[in-house]
Parts: structure tokens; sequence; C-alpha cells
């Protein structure tokens, strides 16, 4: 379920604020969410799968709480990255 190193090199390329950004909120969100989308497919086959869905849940949590810095931080770049990743504000 960890996402590959391609996959996760086109992410920080796309969400990336300036060359070797790899830690700001917009990387981190963007990688939760796709991390998230990998272990809701993960559930849908294995619904009694109890680690995969405590796992479903932090990730949840880590990303609503870097949303929630963001849109405190800095209103534009959360809405830039919310219509991005299309999620709901």
């Amino acid at each position: 379920m960890p996402l590959d190193k391609d996959k996760k090199d086109k992410i920080i390329k796309k969400f990336q604020r300036e060359k070797g950004d790899t830690g700001s909120p917009e990387v981190q969100v963007a990688l939760l969410t796709e991390k998230i989308a990998n272990l809701q497919g993960h559930l849908g086959e294995h619904k009694d799968d109890t680690p995969a869905k405590m796992a479903l849940l932090e990730d949840i949590a880590k990303r609503r709480r870097l949303l929630r810095y963001l849109s405190s931080r800095s209103p534009d770049r959360y809405k830039d990255l919310v219509d991005k990743l299309k999620l709901k504000a």
C-alpha cells in the first residue's frame, strides 16, 4: 500500500513550491491524499482489515490538521490546493 517512488516523485514535482521542496503543506497534503485513496481502495476489497482502517483514520486526521494550518496561514494557497485536489472545502 505504500506509494511507489515514481508516483511519489510525480506528486512532489506537481505540488512543490520551489525546486527541492518536499515538506511544504501542499506536498504533504497531496501525498496524504494519494495514500488515503489507496487505502480506501484496499478497504473496498478487505473490509475487515483493522490496521488499514486505523491507518486511514490517522492519515485523514493528519491531512485535516495540515489543511487547517494552511487555511489559517495562507487562505489563497489553501484554496488553490483544495481546487487542485478536488477536495471539499
